[in-house]
């Protein structure tokens, strides 16, 4: 395939196959849990049983490494799945960085888990290089970025934090499932590994759960690929053909709500009752230098973090008067979703109290607006 293609382009081609003869223009979905063997016990196109392979996972496998300029793609059954099987090639006694903010779910997993595979881990500000230099250990294996991160949209200079790992030979990963490779591709910056939650704006609908891996080297992808097949947290056909579908639609998707994030939070930075935006669109954000050097164009993403003007109760007081905003976790759908994150992330998250965390859509801007305009002009601060 051309790489002269652009990303829609490309898109389109690479989630079109068909084993069949009828030559179908939709991907057929591959429910079979087990293929017949040759004759002489061999097998054809290497599909063995569902668990080490499936050509639906397989065309979004390698859909997903091509849009993210890699190699090597594996499609999981969530994105913990995913990054999990990142933390399973590492071994008892590495030492890990995660950014200071990074999706709760990662803490945890980290702290309940892996702790007791005798792995360790800390966590720093990854906007901060002097800070990630000196948190860096004899014993330090994996530095893990999100960039924007989650729920703060801190942006980190991927290309300084990869030049600090292969200075100290340290493996270097990072979340894109906020940027998606519409927007920023983390490998071209040298980056050992990309993960996602294809759940979100791959999947785009709400309606599934995925998680994928991307990287380039192939003794690393090696290993990715064996606790693939042997944890077997593989993604299922149906979810691998879901996934794929909202591939085909995935950069106008983002378009289209990155235009919106981008006026809506343009609206909310000028209202009075807002305390302050979190977007990477805006001037305003600290990194903003940053991520006009590391996108791709002229869109900054769909989700933005308002912290509104008071506290726990005016911030959820906001979130139950919207009325095109739907209450509920995730993110990515194209309709837009909002969530109150310190009452998700419990007692012990360090998120501001006031943050409400918005998934943008592909509503209307005008509706979005002036949804947001009564929400706010209600409150009584």
């Amino acid at each position: 395939m051309s790489e002269k293609k652009r990303f829609e382009t490309r898109a389109i081609e690479l989630t079109h196959k068909s084993n069949s003869n009828t030559n179908p223009v939709s991907t057929p979905i591959y429910l079979s849990s087990t293929y017949k063997r040759n004759e002489d016990g061999s097998y054809n196109d290497e599909l063995i049983y569902a668990r080490h392979n499936n050509p639906n996972r397989e065309q979004l496998e390698k859909a997903i490494a091509h849009l993210e300029n890699g190699a090597h793609g594996f499609a999981f059954s969530s994105g913990m799945a995913a990054i999990s099987t990142v933390l399973q090639t590492l071994k008892s006694g590495d030492h890990i960085l995660i950014p200071d903010d990074v999706y709760y779910a990662v803490r945890k997993l980290l702290a309940d888990v892996c702790s007791g595979w005798g792995i360790q881990f800390d966590l720093v500000d990854m906007t901060n290089l002097k800070l990630v230099k000196k948190a860096i250990k004899p014993e330090t294996a994996l530095i893990w970025m999100e960039s924007p991160s989650n729920p703060l949209l801190k942006i980190t200079d991927i290309q300084a934090v990869v030049e600090i790992c292969k200075s100290h030979s340290i493996l270097s990963c990072v979340d894109n499932t906020w940027a998606t490779p519409v927007l920023q591709n983390p490998l071209n910056f040298g980056v050992d590994i990309v993960m996602h939650s294809s759940s979100k704006y791959f999947g785009g609908h709400s309606d599934v759960i995925g998680g994928a891996l991307v990287a380039n080297d192939s003794i690393l992808s090696e290993k990715i690929k064996a606790v693939q097949t042997l944890s077997g947290a593989v993604q299922a056909p149906f979810d691998s053909w879901l996934i794929s579908r909202g591939v085909k639609t995935l950069a106008l998707r983002i378009e289209k709500q990155s235009s919106n994030a981008y006026l809506l939070a343009k609206f909310l930075e000028s209202h009075p009752k807002v305390a302050a935006v979190l977007y990477p669109g805006l001037e305003s954000h600290p990194q903003h230098e940053i991520v006009l050097k590391q996108y791709n164009g002229i869109h900054y993403g769909g989700m933005i973090s308002v912290l509104v003007d008071g506290g726990v109760s005016e911030a959820v007081a906001v979130s139950n008067k919207l009325e095109l905003f739907t209450t509920a976790t995730s993110l990515g759908g194209v309709e837009s979703l909002i969530e109150h994150r310190k009452s998700v992330e419990g007692p012990d998250s360090k998120t501001p109290e006031n943050l409400l965390r918005v998934s943008v859509g592909i509503e209307h801007i005008d509706d979005l607006i002036n949804d947001w305009k009564q929400a706010l002009d209600s409150l009584v601060v």
